[in-house]
Formats: C-alpha cells, sequence, structure tokens
C-alpha cells in the first residue's frame, strides 16, 4: 500500500479554485477531501463531519492548543482548522486528500506535514482576475479592491509552492492538476511499501 497524498491547493478570490476542485474530484473520485473543523454555526442543509465538524470555541481552543491542527485561523470572528490526525490517518491509508486553504493555512500544513504537496492556481492576468471578480455581482467596488489587493499578496507566495497552475482555460488547467496528481503518486515515499516488499524478497 502506498502513502497516501495530500494535496494543498490555494488561489487568490476568483481564480477559480473551487470550479476547479470539484471537477478534479469528479475526474478522480478516489480523491478524498479534508473535512475541516469550526466554531461557526452550521447553515441550512449543512450536516456535521460533512461539510464540517461542527465545535464549540472551547472544544476548537482546547484541540488547538494540544496541537491537533496541522492548520487553523480566525475568518470573520469564527475559527477554521484542519486536523492532523485525519491527514496522518489518511495518508498512513493510502487515501489521498484534497485540502482547500488559503496561502497562511497551506505554509502551515507543510511546516507540519513535509510530504504534503502545494499546489497555487493563478488567474491568467489581472486584468481578467477582476472581471471575474465583477461578474460575480456579489461584492461592491471597495471589497474588489481589496480582493485585488489580497491576491498581490497571495501571489507574491506562490513560489513558495511546489506547483503553480495558471487557470487561462479550466480544461487545461484540469489536466494540469490531474497531471500532478498521478506524478506525485509515483514518488518513492510515497511507494515505500511497494520498494520495501520487493527489496525485503532479495
Amino acid at each position: 500500500m502506498r502513502q497516501g497524498l495530500v494535496l494543498v491547493i490555494s488561489a487568490p478570490s476568483g481564480a477559480g479554485k473551487s470550479t476547479l476542485i470539484r471537477r478534479l474530484r469528479e475526474a478522480m473520485p478516489e480523491l478524498g477531501y479534508s473535512v475541516s473543523h469550526t466554531t461557526r454555526p452550521p447553515r441550512p442543509g449543512e450536516r456535521d463531519g460533512v461539510e464540517y465538524h461542527f465545535v464549540d470555541r472551547a472544544t476548537f481552543e482546547a484541540m488547538r492548543d494540544r496541537g491537533e491542527f496541522a492548520e487553523w485561523a480566525e475568518v470573520h470572528g469564527n475559527l477554521y482548522g484542519t486536523a492532523l490526525t485525519e491527514l496522518r490517518t489518511a495518508a498512513e491509508a493510502g487515501q489521498d486528500l484534497v485540502l482547500d486553504i488559503d496561502v497562511q493555512g497551506a505554509l502551515q500544513v507543510a511546516q507540519r506535514l513535509p510530504h504534503a504537496v502545494l499546489v497555487f492556481v493563478l488567474p491568467p492576468s489581472w486584468e481578467e482576475l477582476e472581471r471575474r471578480l465583477k461578474a460575480r455581482g456579489q461584492d461592491d467596488p471597495e471589497v474588489i479592491a481589496r480582493r485585488l489587493a489580497n491576491a498581490r499578496q497571495e501571489v507574491a507566495e506562490a513560489p513558495r509552492y511546489h506547483y503553480v497552475v495558471v487557470n487561462d482555460d479550466m480544461g487545461r488547467c484540469l489536466e494540469d492538476l490531474k497531471a500532478v496528481v498521478r506524478a506525485e503518486r509515483c514518488r518513492p515515499v510515497r511507494q515505500q511499501a511497494a520498494l520495501a516488499a520487493l527489496l525485503g524478497g532479495d
């Protein structure tokens, strides 16, 4: 049994990351998806253990203080985190997991799990990113300006990732992501069991 792959995907808002992850998992249904812990209340239709593990703030903070999160952050007054045990258990069982995490969280995961693979999704241009954000029709100009400013800071961290893919064409970008998954599955660190079985037989 090979070691499972922990694939962390980050991107600026508007780069198409959520759609790419959804299509990647449709194309490779064996890919699991990491379920984060959060202190925010469930929204209508959300189920505990499916969209999130919903916990109270005291429980989350106790887990954080015990070092149980591979990464965590506070967003709009709510805490979010990825349990380290979930990632390690999946990897040991040969289960590949996809994590949809921002830059700060991705770099935290890389520190806790050195074999995690980080992929950054770039927009084709700043003009196209701005066009996509405006096309959503969800944000006023001030929010869009803030998202673009944040995007520049996030893109500046892209060289710290293992792979960078450009989402100028959704189909081509999806193929690039699938190629990353296939290649990473072949690394010796994830094929130790197969190597040991053969080398041990000499």
